[in-house]
Formats: C-alpha cells, sequence, structure tokens
C-alpha cells in the first residue's frame, strides 16, 4: 500500500469491496466499469449516495442503479443523466479566481470554498434558461438535482468569488480585491444584461441600506395561481426585493405552492377577490369614479371578482404599492383595468418603454406597446417619459425622433408629424437632447451624422428610440429580440399615475423577477418625485 493509499484506509474486517459496502451510506468511484453490482448496492444503508466516476464508463450505469436501489442519490460523470460531476464546474472557476487575486498556490481552502460555493447554488432556484439547454427539463434541489448543471452562467458568479476570498483569508493572494466589485466586473463578462440587472439590484440594496427602517414594498400578482409567477415570487422573497401579494383563489395556491416545494412562500399573503372584505368597499370606489361613464353599482361590484380590477383598486387605494400582471392574458385585456382604474398622471401620456440589451449598447425604445397613431404631442410626451427612464436607470438621453425621413428630405404628413413633435419637445424640455426626424440608421451610426448632417444635435448616436406609431415601434423591438442579438427588458409602462407594469405573455421567471425589481424602483422613483412636490 503506497502513502496515497493509506491515508484513506482504516482497520476493519472488510476484505472485498463488497463487504465495504455493507452498510455504507456513501460510495465514491474513481476505479473501472462494472466494479459495482446491483447487489451492492442493495446491501448498503438507507437513501445511499453513490458517485460511480470512473471515465468514460461508471462503476454501475445510472439505470442499472436506480433499478436496484429506487432512493438512490446517484451521480457519475455522464451528461445523458441526472447529477453529472464535471470538472468543468471546477477548474474553470477555480483559475479564474485564483488568478484574479494572483495567487501563489492553489490550497484547500480554496477548493473547499468551490464545493461550498456549488452545494449553496444547487439549492437556488434555476433559471429558465438552463431549464432551456437541457430540452425545458425543469429541476429542482433533490435526488436528480445535487449540483449546479454545466451550462448554469450563475456558477462563475459563485465559484470564483469564493476561491478569491479563500486565497486571501489564507495569505496566499497577491492582491487584495473588493468582492463585491469582482462580481460586478465578472457580471459583465456575462454580457450588458447581467450588468444591468446587478445594477438595478444595487440600486434596491442601496436604498434598503439608506432607509432600513422602511418595510419591504408590497407588488400585487393579480396572476397568483400561475407556476412562473409563483416561482418568480419565491425568487422574489429569497431575495427581500419586495413582499408580494398573490391574487386568486387561495386553495388552488396553496396547492400549487406545496406542489412546486416554493418554501419561500410558506406564509406568503393570498386574497381571493370574490371573498374578499374590501370588494363591496373598492366596487363602491370604482363605481363613484366611473358612474359617468355607464358603469351601474352591479357592474363594478362585478368586476370587483376580476383579480385586475381588484389588484389595480389595491394600488389606488394605497393597499399595495405596486402591480405586476399580463402572463395568462392577452396585452390589451391585461392593461384596460390599470387604464380605468388608475388611468395617467396629469397632462402625461401612458406609454410602453422596452429597453434592448446589445453587448456594448442599450437602448430604449418606444412607444411599443400602448398608443396606436400617437399625434405630435403624444409622440413629444411619449418621448419626454422615455427620456426620463433612460435618466434613471443611469444612462444620459440622447433622444431620435424616427421617421422615413431625414431633416425635412421630405415633407409627407408622416414627417411633419415627428418635425412637430421635436419642436414641441424643445419647447418643452430644453434640458434633453433630441432631434430629428430622422431614419433608424441615421439615429443609431455616428458616422452618418458626422458626414451627412453635421448640425444634429445628437453626437455619438442616440440611446432613445421613439417611433412615429406603435406598429413600427412593436416590429422593431420584437425583430431586435428575436434575430438581431438583442435581449429585452420590459415594457415599463411610464406615464401611469400609479406604478403597474404589465408582463408579455412569453414572459419567463427570471423576466418577472427583473420586472419586479423595475417596479420596485419605479415606485421608489414616484414617492420621491411626489416628495420632491411636495416642498
Amino acid at each position: 500500500m503506497n502513502e496515497y493509499k493509506a491515508e484513506f484506509a482504516s482497520t476493519t474486517s472488510a476484505r472485498n469491496l463488497s463487504e465495504a459496502m455493507k452498510g455504507a451510506d456513501v460510495f465514491v468511484g474513481l476505479s473501472t466499469k462494472g466494479a459495482v453490482t446491483p447487489d451492492m448496492l442493495k446491501q448498503m444503508g438507507e437513501k445511499p449516495i453513490c458517485f460511480a466516476m470512473a471515465n468514460p464508463d461508471p462503476e454501475i450505469g445510472y439505470r442499472e442503479a436506480k433499478e436496484a436501489r429506487p432512493d438512490i442519490i446517484m451521480a457519475t460523470g455522464r451528461s445523458d443523466y441526472p447529477n453529472q460531476v464535471n470538472n468543468v464546474l471546477g477548474f474553470p472557476f477555480i483559475f479564474r479566481g485564483a488568478l484574479d487575486v494572483r495567487a501563489t498556490a492553489i490550497n484547500e481552502e480554496m477548493k473547499l470554498a468551490a464545493v461550498h460555493a456549488l452545494a449553496k447554488l444547487a439549492r437556488e432556484p434555476v433559471p429558465e434558461k438552463v431549464f432551456a439547454a437541457y430540452g425545458g427539463i425543469p429541476f429542482q434541489f433533490g435526488p436528480d438535482y445535487i449540483i449546479p448543471k454545466p451550462f448554469d452562467s450563475r456558477v462563475l458568479l459563485w465559484v470564483c468569488p469564493a476561491v478569491a476570498k479563500a486565497a486571501m483569508e489564507t495569505k496566499v493572494a497577491r492582491t487584495q480585491i473588493n468582492l463585491d466589485d469582482y462580481v460586478a466586473t465578472l457580471e459583465k463578462r456575462l454580457g450588458v444584461r447581467q450588468s444591468f440587472v446587478r445594477s438595478i439590484k444595487d440600486k434596491i440594496e442601496m436604498e434598503q441600506t439608506r432607509k432600513p427602517q422602511d418595510s419591504l414594498l408590497r407588488i400585487v400578482f393579480p396572476e397568483g395561481s400561475n407556476n412562473k409567477i409563483l416561482k418568480a415570487c419565491d425568487i422574489i422573497r429569497s431575495e427581500n426585493i419586495c413582499e408580494p401579494i398573490l391574487l386568486g383563489n387561495s386553495q388552488r395556491i396553496r396547492e400549487n405552492i406545496a406542489k412546486l416545494g416554493l418554501s419561500n412562500l410558506n406564509d406568503v399573503t393570498i386574497i381571493t377577490p370574490s371573498a374578499s372584505d374590501f370588494r363591496t368597499k373598492y366596487a363602491d370606489e370604482f363605481w363613484h369614479h366611473r358612474q359617468r361613464r355607464g358603469l351601474t353599482r352591479e357592474q363594478s361590484f362585478s368586476l370587483m371578482k376580476n383579480e385586475n380590477y381588484f389588484g389595480s383598486m389595491m394600488v389606488k387605494q394605497n393597499d399595495a404599492d405596486g402591480l405586476l400582471s399580463g402572463v395568462t392574458q392577452s396585452y390589451p385585456d391585461t392593461i384596460r383595468p390599470f387604464l380605468e382604474v388608475v388611468g395617467a398622471r396629469k397632462n402625461m401620456r401612458i406609454a410602453g418603454v422596452y429597453m434592448m440589451l446589445f453587448k456594448d449598447r442599450i437602448f430604449f425604445l418606444a412607444d411599443t406597446t400602448v398608443n396606436i397613431e400617437p399625434n405630435a404631442s403624444d409622440l413629444a410626451d411619449i418621448a419626454i417619459c422615455a427620456a426620463e427612464e433612460a435618466r434613471f436607470f443611469d444612462v444620459e438621453p440622447k433622444v431620435a425622433m424616427l421617421s422615413f425621413s431625414n431633416f425635412g428630405s421630405n415633407n409627407h404628413p408622416l414627417a411633419l408629424k415627428v418635425r412637430e413633435a421635436v419642436r414641441l419637445i424643445k419647447l418643452r424640455r430644453p434640458d434633453i437632447v433630441v432631434d430629428g426626424e430622422m431614419q433608424s440608421d441615421t439615429a443609431v451610426v455616428p458616422e452618418i451624422v458626422n458626414e451627412s448632417f453635421p448640425f444634429c444635435e445628437i453626437k455619438g448616436g442616440a440611446n432613445v428610440l421613439v417611433f412615429p406609431d406603435l406598429q413600427s415601434a412593436n416590429i422593431c423591438y420584437k425583430l431586435l429580440q428575436r434575430i438581431g442579438g438583442a435581449e429585452a427588458i420590459g415594457p415599463i409602462l411610464v406615464g401611469m399615475n400609479k406604478p403597474i407594469n404589465v408582463l408579455q405573455r412569453s414572459s419567463d421567471v427570471e423576466e418577472i423577477v427583473n420586472m419586479a425589481m423595475i417596479t420596485v424602483l419605479e415606485i421608489k422613483k414616484m414617492r420621491n418625485q411626489e416628495t420632491q412636490h411636495a416642498k
């Protein structure tokens, strides 16, 4: 026996593998195909753990092991079965963390830090993008998912900082780094979207640190029984983004929460509108608001069974701070109750703004969802709201008013409408950099402006693109998203009297969480504006 084997040797009566595995809880193999038999597994302890990692074929096959012991927690080195143990989850990220602090060695503490980081990540909710990479199969921590998948980009953000921290703590790092800044740097490697989402999280955390006495904001989710909404709310609660309020059939919602194993929602607030004590109060308030628009008291009472109407009234009556809905209905059907109950801010136009994230640039597109044929004054309002939204997200707005015409090259009424909108914006908000009318390539290619339109007030390319009508904006953002390589965040409803946002039907869990964070920021922005106006 050599010194390496001696380290693991123990004094027992067992003289072969079969005897050694009798009553054992864990088997870890790095040997050869067929070394373990079904009978050996059958004599192991309750719920045994078997890491059969012989390469290329394990000591015992996954199916064979499962047939012998259905209660087994089984892992192999193969990608065609659950729980693949592969050095792709270790080496790249251990090396990255070590190199980024210029470590003089990779010690046991650094390796263990990587192990613990992977173990913690495995317990986190898995993004739907990871599901998509594996044929849409959902994963949840349990016997068939005990280790993150190789295609999970979050491994970079969990393992590298853990390794770097361990290197600094054990004095093998030659460079000391700020771990928060380091995570932000790593996120930039994953693309603009990841970095942008990180900035949103930082804004929320900064606000919570600045006002720790404030309770979490309450956001209503009218589609409370929807699985995507529930999974998103589980993450939202675990990360203290806000306090969700779920609307719908309480029994069905509770059953879905239990079925999905969402422990963070065990004590979440659930309201069934049809059985709520507030239904009559909200119905009376809404009837008074709409009684001269053909609404009867009976109709108002009936509408309050609808979760979107009920949720809108919660926000209007300050029983909730914001609302997020839309994954189960069409956009027009979802937004209608919000427009009727909450409506627009005074002298403002409601519009939908999408943030389109490319590798090295961010664009704000408006109006992508609401106004079908806006006039010049409407376009001016839309542009101002979009510019303010860009500024709120720390992007200094440069607004291009788009058309098929470049600076008077065509006097068609459609071009004249956009030209007039530019005049109105400059009149109403001289602080906003805006120009037009201009074609889309003129707006985003600085060389065109420099060579052909040096008088244009936008230098370096526009970042806020305002379209002449809904169809052009909607077509453009969807093409950019589907074939242009852009990642879309939104739509953000601007101009609303209360913080309400409408989700796209196709929104995944991650997008719902992102929109919840944006809604939280919108609430805080609106409150800050109200405080400033009060002064």
